[in-house]
């Protein structure tokens, strides 16, 4: 311990207040810089170098901005030890957080945590240099405000990526769950005119967009995978699996049944929006019922003090004059 407390008076003596937190600053840049070349040196895979001659063919034929899109990738691709995960299960975990927050790319997991990593690095820096600056000789601060002011930003900079991707999954969470009814009535009216469900479900695409973006990309998807080949059970249980959405998930478990037994897609859907439209209104009559609760507490604060001044305020004046003798 005395060898330690040593070593911190020295490096206090030499470097002044902010030593310890400067030393500590270099000695992260050279384990950066020690780990570096074996990221950037490590031998390429096979199949990442067929991709990467397939992504340079493709950008080819698209433009000028696909191959700066390419380039990009190619840039992070140098990273992708380090900035993906390396366990299956946490990548596919990563990629269909960052599909319900909206984020469909191929390098989305990868640009997630390389915006983690630069945001972090650059409000550490930020955080040292108004450390450095706002130091002051004859009062120097404590190691916990040090600590605080220079590491505080680059933990907040390294946590905001994950708390942008929150909100955006539970903003459309919710915009979707608004939706939905409106969207099964729409479906079920183009089932009932003729339509069939592979039909209705673009045709819902298109009309469902204009008020709730979020809903009428996932059916975009839908209808897109089912045009593509795909078996249509997988793609609505993918559909319910990416919205993440209860309501989203039983309708397809229903259209799935529905299709299997071979029972009519129209009574199913017609018993379906009545259950969503009841749904909603008792979402409502429960949002209504707390808001008194929720009120409350602002009733308390803005009308008892008030209140309790002008019908006991008099009193405790007279009071305190006649105790006073007048003074008052």
């Amino acid at each position: 311990m005395s060898f330690v407390s040593d070593i911190n008076a020295l490096i206090v003596d030499t470097l002044g207040p902010t030593g310890p937190l400067l030393v500590t600053g270099a000695l992260g840049v050279l384990l950066i810089l020690i780990a570096l070349p074996s990221f950037l040196n490590r031998k390429a895979d096979p199949l990442d170098k067929l991709r990467e001659s397939i992504a340079r063919t493709n950008s080819r034929a698209e433009g000028q901005k696909t191959l700066r899109s390419v380039d990009y990738a190619e840039k992070l691709e140098k990273f992708a030890h380090f900035l993906e995960p390396q366990k299956a299960e946490e990548m596919g975990a990563a990629r269909l957080k960052l599909m319900r927050a909206g984020y469909r790319q191929k390098t989305a997991v990868r640009n997630f945590h390389a915006a983690q990593f630069a945001l972090g690095l650059s409000l550490l820096a930020v955080g040292v240099i108004y450390t450095l600056l706002n130091n002051d000789d004859t009062t120097p601060p404590s190691a916990t405000n040090l600590m605080l002011t220079a590491l505080l930003p680059g933990v907040a900079g390294y946590f905001l990526p994950s708390y942008w991707v929150e909100r955006r999954v539970q903003s459309r969470r919710e915009e979707m769950v608004n939706g939905f009814p409106d969207s099964l009535d729409m479906m079920l009216v183009c089932v009932e005119a003729g339509q069939s469900l592979d039909q209705a479900i673009i045709r819902v695409s298109k009309e469902i967009k204009l008020g709730y973006p979020a809903l009428g990309e996932e059916y975009e998807l839908v209808a897109q995978e089912i045009k593509a080949g795909k078996e249509r059970a997988q793609v609505l249980r993918d559909f319910g699996e990416r919205s993440g959405v209860p309501d989203i998930a039983s309708f397809v478990t229903t259209m799935v049944q529905s299709a299997t037994f071979g029972t009519s897609i129209a009574e199913a859907l017609r018993i379906y929006a009545a259950e969503m439209r009841d749904k909603r209104v008792m979402r409502a009559e429960e949002k209504a019922n707390v808001l008194p609760t929720k009120l409350t507490l602002g009733t308390m604060l803005f009308t008892v003090p008030p209140l309790l001044v002008v019908l006991i305020g008099p009193s405790i004046y007279g009071i305190a004059t006649t105790l006073g003798g007048g003074a008052f």
